[in-house]
């Protein structure tokens, strides 16, 4: 695509959305279609893939044991990685993890973190020498945009699908016995993001209109609907009354993820 037509889509996407419409034909906030599969990577203890749109994102979620963190010794540990596969844009490329890779990770992390969403307490096996370690993969495998959204939905659904193993310490030493227990929950953070074009805002940002939007916003939620969590991204700002009208949106969108997902 030149960058002539490139810059006349871009002028018609921001001209719809000042009309309350979007070149996609959803309202302003709507999501794209969502579906959500679980149990796809056979080795993994837990697993999700999620389409929203035409973004893909996979998620696998790995548990093993080491050693708690100093200041919190009877808790097990989660970590969130992040891999923008090359294959899934002309922009996204092999190496090390770039910034939006490691802002992509962050964002999941801190959603389901400050949720408190894993009870890591029950990951505790020995306090202050042995814990469960649950790390958290995100494969983003076709960028469509909104992939902040997609990854969070994904992250969630593997976390929910994630088996322990059942064990018990004999003499010191941790046994695996047989039989596996889901992940123990807590809370179902549901992030949902808000893109600003032109004082507009709007929900699910696709990529072209992340291309000519002045800034997003994410909001995590809880179960009882409360912020646990906020990240902005873009280089434009968000007045307050911006912020409280996108956090008002975000809330009620995260209601209504929250029923189709039936956790």
């Amino acid at each position: 695509m030149s960058s002539l037509v490139t810059r006349v889509r871009l002028k018609q996407i921001e001209q719809l959305i000042e009309k309350g419409k979007r070149l996609d034909e959803r309202g302003l906030r709507d999501y794209r279609e969502i579906k959500i599969e679980q149990g796809l990577i056979e080795r993994a203890e837990g697993s999700a893939r999620v389409l929203l749109g035409k973004t893909e994102v996979l998620v696998g979620v790995k548990v093993a044991t080491g050693e708690p963190f100093p200041d919190t010794p009877n808790e097990g540990v989660q970590t969130v990685n992040a891999e923008l596969v090359p294959l899934a844009s002309p922009n996204f490329e092999p190496g090390p993890p770039d910034e939006n890779s490691i802002e992509l990770a962050r964002v999941v992390d801190r959603g389901i973190r400050e949720s408190k969403a894993i009870d890591t307490e029950k990951l505790c096996i020995e306090p202050g020498k042995k814990v469960f370690i649950v790390f958290v993969d995100v494969y983003v495998l076709n960028h469509d945009g909104n992939l902040i959204d997609a990854s969070a939905l994904a992250a969630m659904a593997a976390l929910l699908n994630t088996k322990m193993p059942n064990y018990e310490i004999k003499d010191g030493e941790l046994k695996i016995k047989q039989g596996y227990t889901p992940l123990p929950m807590k809370s179902h953070p549901i992030t949902v993001t808000i893109g600003k074009v032109n004082n507009y805002l709007i929900v699910d940002p696709w990529l072209e209109e992340e291309q000519v939007m002045d800034s997003r916003i994410s909001f995590a939620f809880n179960d009882d609907g409360n912020i646990c969590a906020i990240q902005k991204g873009g280089s434009g700002y968000f007045t307050l009354q911006q912020i409280l009208e996108a956090s008002k949106i975000a809330r009620e969108k995260a209601a209504e993820l929250r029923k189709k997902l039936d956790w």
